[in-house]
């Protein structure tokens, strides 16, 4: 009787972790961050992102620069610059600049990066684009110009 009762109590916590997995990936995603529906092209990570109101979602992005902004230089130094999706979606990206290398962007510039993204109204922000330096997390990159900036 105890074998069977034991038995039923581990069938059951399966059945509860499957769901919740599950259920978990349909509520992520399945790592891929972008989204298709019906009739719609896909999207990239950053626009299922800001359609959805999300932040704190680590993507990779690759655009062209629009134009590069001046430093914001309160608190702690970010570059920041508007980078242009290929689908015309723009996102305000701000690189630590006390925490990594300045990268020397120029308006038309292409350039992939890794960052954690934040919503807002005006279409986002790219942060975490630079190694973290507790080493909890993976953290971000520039890459431009055949060099990355971390």
């Amino acid at each position: 009787m105890a074998k069977k009762n034991a038995r039923q109590k581990l069938f059951r916590a399966l059945v509860l972790a499957l769901t919740t997995l599950f259920a978990a990936v349909a509520y992520f995603g399945s790592g891929d961050d972008s989204v298709e529906s019906a009739g719609q092209a896909s999207q990239s990570g950053v626009e299922a992102a800001f359609r959805a109101q999300r932040s704190d979602v680590w993507l990779e992005e690759s655009g062209r620069v629009a134009r590069v902004l001046s430093d914001d230089n309160q608190g702690s130094r970010h570059q920041r610059f508007i980078l242009e999706l290929p689908s015309g979606h723009t996102v305000l990206v701000a690189h630590n600049i006390d925490l990594a290398e300045r990268v020397p962007l120029q308006s038309g510039d292409r350039l992939e990066l890794r960052g954690e993204y934040e919503y807002n109204a005006q279409g986002g922000v790219l942060h975490w684009t630079h190694h973290d330096p507790s080493g909890r997390r993976d953290g971000g990159w520039i890459r431009h110009a055949g060099r990355e900036y971390r």
